[in-house]
């Protein structure tokens, strides 16, 4: 089992050993959240939690890790002592993956001794916020698509293999049917998708001889790349193999102008009676393309959504935060303008007129309500749900969602502080 004790910055153990130095070991609560959405958000998806509590239970400081912070003459002996025993024994609140959330909303509340939980916030920023914001883009181009098709065509303009790997996690929970991402089909069980290259078409003399190629390797799921030179070409081409009884599931146009070129290419398969092959879209797709097509009436039935999902490139951060809200029963907040936090271990509370949701409210911690205590002094509380069960738990919470919120426009959810003393 590799370590992920060193996906850390440097101050969390600077830190950790001056507050042993200092006595400072009592029981602390610390608060994830996201301060303001970005303003082309209306909400956000919690995402991360599983991969999160997997990265925590790894968590440990071995000989290799300690050799590395001896080396750099910063630490005393007695504190790498204690790195070397680290495993955490706190507690995790957290609101569950796929549930929507907002601004200054309890995604995450670990508590524990004070430089137990000091330690984690790198840790715990890094693996939410990226599922988060993954999620909470892909969301968007879900709720535009009109139950058509949606696939992760992003891996090879992800940020490094493990984001395309993570993102793929997110896109599935929020609504994508799948991912060209093996990797992310073997670790999660995601569907997987795939067709072929303008490479695979170049490399034959004739258009037509590598469709029939692929076609012959892949009898069952013959999808064709149309595009390489003329695409209307192309499709005329996929109706004579179809004449010649070869079975075409469906071509995918990558280029052009895709409103009059994906109406021209079912105009070609309708008029020769070929009404079930499937027309996908893929090349720089994102939620605001989706919208703009389907409301012209374009018969595509799936997209391969890509580069701007992979890096959410309209929002590529989250103001997002890891603060100390609690210490020893004492409330801790911060009053610096514009960054202000809120004391004690937080619930959320979310009020709903007839069926759709209405505003929450930010109270102090009970039972009852959106967070969960998910780990208890290092145990989990329950089984985690599976991520078909988290999808669904996010299809359900996209039926409360009111209209306003289920925009591309920007529009405002009301979420109240309750102000504790």
């Amino acid at each position: 089992m590799l370590s992920t004790a060193l996906i850390t910055d440097l101050y969390e153990l600077t830190m950790a050993q001056s507050y042993l130095e200092s006595g400072k070991l009592g029981k602390a609560v610390f608060s994830l959240f996201v301060r303001k959405l970005p303003k082309n958000r209306n909400f956000l998806v919690s995402c991360g939690l599983e991969t999160l509590l997997e990265y925590i239970e790894k968590f440990r400081f071995k000989d290799e890790e300690l050799m590395y912070l001896k080396s750099l003459k910063i630490f005393k002996d007695s504190f790498l002592d204690y790195l070397r025993e680290y495993e955490f024994r706190g507690s995790i609140y957290a609101i569950p993956e796929g549930r929507i959330v907002f601004q200054n909303e309890p995604i995450v509340q670990v508590e524990a001794s004070l430089p137990d939980a000091q330690i984690l916030e790198t840790l715990v920023i890094n693996v939410i916020h990226f599922q988060t914001l993954s999620a909470s883009k892909a969301v968007r181009s879900y709720l535009v698509s009109k139950g058509k098709t949606l696939i992760d065509f992003g891996l090879r303009r992800a940020h490094m293999p493990e984001a395309g790997l993570y993102a793929a996690r997110a896109g599935y929970i929020a609504g994508f049917e799948g991912s060209s991402n093996l990797l992310a089909g073997m670790k999660f069980g995601i569907p997987v998708f795939g067709t072929m290259a303008h490479s695979f078409v170049m490399v034959f003399d004739e258009e037509i001889d590598a469709f029939r190629a692929f076609a012959r390797s892949f009898p069952d799921r013959t999808v064709l790349l149309v595009d390489t030179y003329d695409t209307l070409e192309g499709a005329k081409k996929a109706v004579k193999l179809m004449k010649e009884g070869i079975k075409i599931v469906g071509v995918r146009l990558d280029s052009g102008d895709i409103e009059e070129l994906s109406k021209g290419v079912r105009k070609i398969f309708d008029t020769e009676g070929f009404k079930d092959v499937k027309i996908v879209v893929s090349g720089g797709v994102d939620e605001y393309d989706i919208q703009r097509w389907l409301s012209a009436g374009c018969p595509i039935d799936a997209f391969g959504v890509g580069t701007k999902f992979i890096t959410s490139e309209d929002a590529p951060y989250l103001d997002i935060a890891y603060k100390l809200v609690e210490y020893e029963g004492k409330p801790k907040y911060k009053l610096s303008p514009g960054k202000e936090t809120f004391p004690y271990k937080r619930q959320v509370i979310r009020h709903y007129a007839g069926e759709k949701m209405e505003y929450d409210q930010v109270v102090r911690y009970t039972e009852d309500g959106l967070v969960r205590l998910i780990l208890h002094e290092g145990k989990l509380k329950k089984k985690l749900p599976t991520l078909l069960e988290i999808r669904e738990t996010l299809m359900e919470e996209l039926k409360s969602l009111p209209e306003s919120l289920a925009s591309l426009e920007k529009s405002e959810y009301t979420v109240k502080i309750e102000h504790i003393p």
